[in-house]
């Protein structure tokens, strides 16, 4: 396995998490203009978070252990999938579930070929 195919599938995954988790962070800027007091938006924005640091805590497993990224970041995204079934149109669904397949699908291949990315 060439170099650049073995910095491919160690760093893809964790930086389009670290993107993705940037992403959803986007979403909790809405609780500052529904004007409420300083600890309601505190508590707030703390709720809003949960999602970034469930998949935070994800990335942090699966920077060393890819099969477990793998499994949850692909079980993530069906959660949603299932958990939002019929609530929004088709595009939610692509922009909140896509990227957490994609990251799925880059750890097993990070998984799969451990030893050549590694050696």
């Amino acid at each position: 396995m060439n170099d650049s195919l073995r910095f491919l599938l160690f760093w893809t995954p964790r930086g389009l998490t670290i993107l993705y988790i940037l992403f959803l962070g986007l979403f909790a800027l809405d609780v500052f203009g529904e004007g409420h007091t300083f600890w309601q938006t505190l508590v707030a924005l703390f709720m809003h978070l949960i999602p970034n640091m469930v998949v935070l805590a994800i990335l942090l497993l699966a920077w060393r252990w890819e099969w477990i990224g793998a499994v949850a970041f692909a079980g993530s995204g069906l959660l949603y999938i299932f958990w939002a079934w019929g609530r929004f149109h088709i595009s939610a669904y692509i922009a909140i579930s896509g990227p957490l397949f994609l990251v799925a699908a880059l750890f097993l291949g990070g998984w799969i070929w451990r030893s050549q990315i590694r050696g």
